[in-house]
């Protein structure tokens, strides 16, 4: 399940900037968990909607790369060097990456964030050190190893308001981070500053806001994968028809509240597995469960395209592992960060190859 890689390539990203250009608006129903193996070890799982065509790639960053931020039309800036090397999966043709781990096991992702994303205006902010919001996430695992780490530098970090290079609007996001010991925090950029929050769940979907989320789970604290309990009534009893019955009431839809409750259920109440490797197959069962197929979520009928899930990943953080498989190839690929160089000069980069045709099953010869 190695991915093959290969020397960065320029990939025409043409189809998504004109759809953007357009102002057809990504999808809005990212999904992020995380669960705990017997042993200790965190496993992160993230699935990534989009409505049009992302072309990603996945990269592998070395230590010490020099990046370079953007400022205002399209000038340099902030710069700095990557401590630690990191994957993920980038779409624009640059090492700025949507979702990814590092060496250390610190992980997360951008999720799309609408209506309520809001960043420091460019001129209020230092353009040397200022980030652009698809920029954050990259600057995070490039430079932190924990989450305690993150959380002490955001007081030093901003990021601004400015557009995606040929894009029309800014890409609205906040950022579920995860790090090798368990602990999860959410950062969102409220009002121009970032509000981070403790996440004690593992999990974040999209808009409202985290806190938000967290009030609404006050809802559905009956809901149980326990069968309910016979109900008598007049002298008569009335079972469930079947096994559920706890759950009757838990919201089924995509939108992110909803997404946010089922990932919840589905997180606290899976079985925990002894270690990484059968945890990494648990996340993959219960990101199944979030996979959207094309034409479920129909926003061409508002004059946009059919919004779909483009990609899944998962990471197990102890191992430093990262999967990925795709809408049309739904086979876990991997990336080993202990199999590469990760002092190399330069980035290593895999496209997001798609094999439509199943592996034949191997029959035991007679």
């Amino acid at each position: 399940m190695r991915l093959w890689v290969r020397g960065l390539a320029k990939r025409a990203t043409a189809v998504v900037l004109a759809g953007w250009a357009a102002g057809v608006m990504p999808a809005q129903a990212c999904t992020n968990i995380l669960l705990m193996a017997a042993d200790g070890t965190p496993v992160y799982g993230r699935t990534l909607e989009y409505a049009l065509e992302t072309q990603s790639d996945v990269v592998v960053v070395p230590r010490n790369h020099q990046f370079v931020g953007t400022r205002p039309n399209n000038g340099p800036g902030a710069k700095w060097t990557s401590r630690y090397a990191f994957v993920g999966v980038m779409s624009f043709g640059q090492p700025f990456v949507s979702d990814g781990m590092n060496e250390k096991g610190l992980a997360g992702g951008a999720l799309y964030f609408p209506d309520f994303a809001s960043y420091t205006p460019p001129a209020k902010a230092d353009p040397n050190t200022a980030l652009a919001p698809w920029e954050f996430l990259s600057w995070v695992l490039s430079n932190f190893a924990t989450v305690a780490e993150v959380k002490a530098a955001l007081d030093k970090a901003v990021i601004v308001d400015l557009p995606a290079p040929m894009v029309n609007f800014t890409l609205p996001f906040h950022f579920p981070i995860h790090d090798a010991t368990g602990a999860s925090i959410v950062i969102e950029p409220i009002d121009g500053k970032l509000k981070v929050y403790d996440n004690p769940t593992g999990v974040l979907t999209n808009s409202p806001p985290f806190d938000w989320h967290l009030n609404n789970i006050r809802n559905y604290v009956k809901m149980s994968p326990v069968a309910a309990d016979p109900l008598k009534l007049g002298g008569q009893t009335f079972a469930p028809f079947g096994q559920g019955s706890g759950l009757l009431g838990i919201p089924g839809d995509p939108t992110p509240p909803s997404r946010f409750i089922r990932a919840l259920g589905y997180a606290a109440s899976a079985k925990q597995q002894p270690d990484g490797p059968q945890t990494v197959r648990l996340v993959e069962h219960i990101m199944n469960n979030f996979d959207i197929p094309i034409g479920f979520i129909d926003s061409a009928a508002k004059g946009g395209e059919l919004e779909y899930t483009q990609w899944t990943s998962v990471a197990d953080l102890r191992a430093k592992k990262y999967y990925i498989k795709g809408y049309r190839d739904q086979v876990l690929r991997m990336v080993d960060l202990a199999s590469f160089d990760l002092d190399a000069k330069g980035l290593r980069v895999a496209p997001f190859k798609v094999n439509l045709t199943p592996p034949p099953l191997e029959f035991a010869k007679p």
